[in-house]
């Protein structure tokens, strides 16, 4: 969760050589063509192939457009682009389009006077990004949330697994006890999301009837955690010392970590000499993190055990399982489930009346059962999940220091990067990459329908290609297959309960926000 995720303009005319042919693609498919739209009306339509890429040995070496301006003035006149002349989006379109590349030198926030180093070379496109995972050709050391580091005082004095390169010993240590927390608990994710979710969409129900209309996101964070807490540890955040004060910790300790590179909707004349130009003191936060310490270290008894079995600390281990819960698993929830929900409700009454017959028709041949088995049986949800992952994946920004010189190629050319360089990727443009995705700009809930699957190589969301598996010798997460898994629980157990639902969008500095003013209990 290395930046806000915002909704992304056309990115048409960026890439070069792309298909015009405005005639809708049939495919042979169960499902029938999904049209119907609410809210913002986007289009749905039913997904095509991929396109070819060029012959990679046909590619013409060229250097990499760009500049990076004048010391000190070049990083602050980008960074002012960034986040208040253009906004994130048209700041990578403008210089794509300037350049006639999807790959370029620009600076990166926050620069001075946090980062010592704002240059990088930026890769657009879906072909180009994939070298941001291949941890041969790139180092991934203290560079989880860019060209700078928060600072340790945020994590106990430790540098989390995060920020740690494969390379190094205590990777693989951290991501199998992550792995180990994750097994060992694997059978109470179904009852405990169950359970905290019959309860969320009872209470959302009910301040709907007497309000008509009822925000997601703030009780919707407060399932997320209660759910994380019970799930991985047996023990609900609420009944201990943190009480309800969960969601609003952890905003305030990844505000800490996070606000050289956010905006929070304020001036540039009160954020840039504020959150973007020097650190938030860490002494400001220490009792709200020690709460949370707290919490994890008296609940999480079993896998510290393990931790130390492993030749961990207690005290690392728990720092390190309190970032992963909190940071990366409940950030993720925080973007990703009201993401789910803005793409699913604007898409419209059709879309919900095929998901809840699919998920309704499976339970019932399961014996009333949710299981993994039955939801593997559900195709359209699944691809319809994993298209709110491709179209705004809720981490947009990747990084890598080439390990030594390398050739990065797009679609269109080749480049050289010199070793130490920093590559950035920023996602949402490489997952609507148009030489990759046909309509690549339009929520398709079928996209990853029967020979669609071939396209999920081109999902990125969790730091690697979903086809391919975290392991403790990449940086793909480690919880990739237990975000899957609950996301898609989300929507069983939505359309479970409901035919439809209507919603308004809003946004916020992390996400989308979400307003739901109708809920349309099930009628079959």
């Amino acid at each position: 969760m290395a930046s806000s995720v915002l909704p992304s303009p056309s990115l048409q005319s960026q890439f070069m050589s792309l298909r015009s042919s405005t005639k809708p693609y049939s495919r042979r498919s169960s499902l029938s063509p999904i049209k119907a739209s609410v809210s913002e009306k986007p289009s749905i339509g039913i997904s095509s192939p991929t396109v070819s890429p060029t012959d990679s040995s046909k590619l013409p070496l060229r250097k990499i457009p760009g500049d990076y301006g004048l010391p000190f003035i070049g990083p602050i006149n980008d960074r002012l682009d960034y986040f208040y002349k253009q906004g994130k989006e048209e700041y990578f379109k403008s210089r794509a389009q300037k350049y006639q590349s999807t790959v370029f030198r620009a600076n990166m926030p926050p620069g001075p006077f946090i980062s010592s180093n704002p240059h990088v070379v930026v890769v657009l496109d879906g072909k180009s990004f994939s070298v941001l995972f291949d941890v041969t050709k790139v180092e991934k050391k203290d560079l989880f949330t860019g060209t700078f580091m928060p600072s340790t005082d945020l994590t106990g004095g430790y540098r989390i697994l995060s920020y740690l390169d494969p390379s190094e010993t205590k990777h693989g240590q951290l991501k199998q006890l992550l792995f180990y927390l994750l097994k060992s608990r694997r059978d109470y994710v179904i009852p405990e999301f169950s359970s905290t979710y019959s309860q969320l969409f009872e209470s959302l129900e009910k301040d709907l009837a007497s309000k008509g209309k009822v925000s997601f996101n703030d009780p919707g964070e407060q399932a997320a955690f209660s759910f994380l807490g019970r799930c991985y540890f047996g023990v609900n955040p609420v009944d201990t010392k943190v009480g309800t004060d969960g969601p609003t910790l952890i905003a305030k300790w990844v505000l800490f970590q996070l606000a050289p590179i956010l905006t929070l909707g304020l001036p540039a004349f009160i954020e840039e000499p504020t959150i973007h130009t020097f650190r938030l003191p860490a002494f400001i936060i220490k009792k709200d993190y020690q709460r949370l310490y707290d919490y994890f270290y008296s609940s999480g008894g079993s896998v510290l055990d393990e931790a130390e079995r492993m030749g961990l600390t207690r005290e690392e281990a728990c720092h390190n399982i309190l970032f992963a819960t909190c940071f990366n698993t409940f950030g993720g929830l925080k973007i990703f489930f009201p993401n789910v929900l803005k793409w699913i409700g604007r898409a419209g009454v059709k879309l919900h009346t095929q998901l809840a017959q699919e998920i309704r028709s499976v339970i019932k041949s399961n014996g009333g059962q949710i299981t993994m088995a039955a939801l593997e049986q559900m195709p359209l949800m699944k691809s319809a999940v994993y298209e709110a992952f491709r179209i705004e994946p809720p981490v947009p920004a990747q990084y890598g220091r080439a390990k030594r010189d390398l050739i990065i190629e797009s679609h269109d050319a080749a480049f050289g990067v010199k070793e130490g360089q920093m590559i950035f990727g920023y996602q949402p443009f490489a997952t609507k990459d148009p030489k990759i995705f046909d309509r690549p700009e339009e929520y398709v809930p079928d996209r990853f329908v029967g020979e669609g699957e071939k396209l999920l190589k081109h999902v990125l969301w969790s730091n690697g290609p979903e086809t391919e598996h975290p392991t403790v010798g990449n940086k793909q997460s480690a919880g990739r297959d237990f975000v899957v898994f609950i996301s898609r629980l989300f929507v069983v157990e939505l359309f479970r309960r409901y035919d439809s639902f209507e919603i308004e969008v809003g946004s916020s500095a992390l996400g989308s926000s979400i307003t739901i003013t109708s809920l349309k209990r099930a009628s079959f």
